[in-house]
């Protein structure tokens, strides 16, 4: 398709700029040398150091994972007290670390939803040269030190920036602020979150060597061949950091087999190539839902940049109306997940993360879904256990609330969409990439439907081997799917809440009947598309009377006889439960327009209690009957 409008080839440019100079969009560096920090400056040692001698992971990548001192600043004194030079006491953590993720209902819960600034820091030891630093999410405002100068800003959550910097050798001092102040803010310019507001680093913090050349953003695509061959289909971007030379020469490996990439081009210093190489397998071992195989993939510029990743071969294709994996039909069933852990927020570790994971098999999920991009290392996690994401990028928003209504709004939500798609699509568990959450109608005003357009485009060519998807409000089904905001969607997800935001209450037959009706509905105009059933649910805890809407017994019946429904009904592709687990929302939140039909309920304010386990983890009765259907 030859349509290459201005303002997308302007959002690639700036994209593969920023990547090639090591910088996530977003993000604006100030790189500098610095001299080694003294140990003995008047500043306050950190016990534990990232020593040079620790350097690892796929690309000689060390992570800040060590003892870091944060301090809040709830009156935002720092900076006039000089604290970016590290001069200040406070915690001793380890990040991931959300400073305000102890309060989240209850007394000082609004206070604390409404946000703060923090302090962060810690120590690093190098050898000297050139370096990367990269931070995978701070939220909301990041700006960053190293050795008293500033090197960095960076606006935004669960994306992540690099800033590039010249080491010399010796001890250096890393110091973030980390401002989140002001949900409501965030919200009127495009990032608007639907849960608490958590601050500080909420993913992990890296340092890697650059040589005189990069590796950025690979990409595997499998295609099967006739007798059950198949021919992989691998690339990477090369970014040239020497301005004496233009050719720069890849190799690489797949599961121990060779990989002929050649030579590139990359002219001067920051100049890009795209390097690209097919390997034809015989007898593929190939990734599946429920079998995580996966095999190395290594890629090199010698003595100069490495990749090294676990990857998984698989087929993606959605057509007639039937998502197939490998050539076999795919049913998805599961629950959407949100990165929410009692105490930590979305600041995850290893133990939150495999307790997501443990919880998605113990309903006997295949599937899953994000409406937010997923940290690499719970995506690494999803690929080894064979679970599919429905993966949303953008901008999250619901009904009526579309907020990126300016020109300038809408480039920054493609330019995320870019980072998210670079960053995540060589994870065999993606899925699909979701432009959209809850769309009506034939979209928002405010250019909603160019968006979603354009955005499409862009990331079919950016990932030709996934599908682009639609989740779309029940109550707002369009009448038919000819317009801009459906024509490039492959997949669409629908919501709809019988039972719940819709007559709840009903008799189980008559929510049975509506349910149907609708979907059927849904699926004519929809015809020829992949259709989900990709958000339903009810609220449960134990306040409530048995068997009352808003009990635990009443979620159970609701979610099984809702799944009945769906495995029956014709043209529905799947399922998937709103939500997983419970999880912290803005603390006046009492419910929303349930409360008009259901006055008497009573829950907790300021959760999300559809999950099918409680906040800190415990099954609800939902859990068997959901795993009795997933079989």
């Amino acid at each position: 398709m030859r349509v290459i409008p201005a303002v997308r080839r302007l959002a690639v440019t700036l994209a593969l700029l920023a990547l090639a100079l090591g910088v996530a969009v977003g993000a604006r560096t100030e790189p500098g040398r610095s001299a080694p920090l003294p140990g003995a400056a008047g500043l306050p040692r950190v016990d534990a150091d990232h020593p040079p001698a620790a350097w690892g992971g796929p690309d000689g990548r060390r992570a800040l994972d060590g003892a870091w001192v944060v301090r809040d600043d709830p009156q935002d004194r720092g900076a006039a007290r000089g604290w970016a030079r590290g001069g200040f006491a406070g915690r001793r953590v380890h990040v991931p670390f959300s400073p305000n993720a102890g309060t989240v209902t209850g007394p000082g819960a609004l206070h604390s939803y409404h946000g703060s600034v923090a302090w962060y820091r810690t120590g690093v030891a190098v050898r000297g040269g050139a370096y990367a630093l990269r931070f995978e999410s701070v939220n909301h405002r990041a700006t960053v030190w190293v050795d008293g100068r500033r090197v960095a800003r960076h606006t935004g959550a669960y994306l992540p920036f690099d800033v590039a910097l010249r080491l010399a050798p010796g001890r250096h001092r890393v110091v973030v602020r980390a401002d989140w102040r002001d949900p409501e803010a965030m919200k009127a310019v495009g990032w608007h979150r639907a849960w608490f507001n958590y601050g500080g680093i909420g993913r992990e913090v890296t340092l890697r060597p650059l040589g005189a050349s990069a590796l950025a953003a690979p990409a595997v695509r499998t295609r099967l061949l006739a007798g059950g061959a198949a021919r992989v289909d691998v690339s990477v971007r090369v970014v040239n950091r020497s301005a004496t030379r233009r050719a720069i020469r890849v190799a690489g490996t797949l599961g121990g087999r060779e990989l002929a990439f050649g030579t590139v081009v990359a002219a001067g210093r920051g100049g890009t190539a795209t390097a690209h190489a097919t390997l034809r397998l015989a007898h593929p071992r190939l990734w599946a839902p429920g079998h995580g195989r996966r095999q190395v993939l290594h890629l090199a510029v010698a003595g100069e940049a490495g990749w090294t990743s676990r990857v998984g071969l698989r087929e993606l294709r959605w057509d007639g109306g039937r998502l197939r994996v490998n050539g076999r039909p795919v049913t998805l069933h599961g629950a959407s997940l949100h990165e929410d852990a009692p105490g930590r927020g979305d600041a995850l570790g290893a133990r939150e993360m495999d307790g997501i994971v443990g919880r998605l098999r113990a309903i006997g999920a295949d599937a899953t879904r994000a409406q937010h991009p997923l940290s690499p290392a719970l995506l690494e996690r999803l690929d080894a256990a064979g679970i599919l994401v429905w993966q949303e990028v953008g901008p999250m928003e619901g009904p009526g609330n579309w907020t990126s209504t300016t020109p300038s709004r809408r480039r920054l939500a493609r330019r995320r969409d870019v980072v998210t798609v670079e960053q995540e699509r060589i994870h065999p568990s993606v899925l699909t990439w979701s432009l959209a959450n809850e769309a009506a109608g034939d979209g928002h005003a405010g250019g909603q439907a160019s968006y979603v357009a354009r955005a499409a485009r862009l990331l079919r060519r950016l990932d030709p081997g996934r599908p682009v998807a639609l989740d779309v409000w029940g109550r707002g089904v369009p009448a038919d799917a000819d317009g801009l905001m459906y024509r490039g969607a492959d997949l669409i997800g629908v919501t709809m809440y019988e039972g719940w935001y819709d007559r709840p209450g009903e008799r189980p037959g008559l929510v049975a009947a509506h349910l149907r009706r609708r979907l059927a509905e849904a699926a004519r105009v929809f015809a020829g598309r992949v259709l989900v059933l990709t958000e339903f649910g009810a609220e449960a805890n134990d306040r409530n009377s048995p068997g009352a809407p808003g009990s635990a017994a009443y979620q159970a019946a609701l979610l099984a006889r809702t799944i009945r429904v769906v495995q029956t009904a014709p043209g529905i592709d799947g399922w998937l439960v709103w939500t997983l687990q419970d999880f912290a929302l803005t603390p006046t939140f009492g419910g929303g327009s349930i409360r008009q039909a259901l006055p008497a309920l009573r829950l907790v304010p300021g959760l999300n209690q559809k999950g099918l386990f409680t906040y800190d983890g415990r099954p609800k009765p939902a859990v068997a009957a959901v795993r009795r259907l997933s079989r």
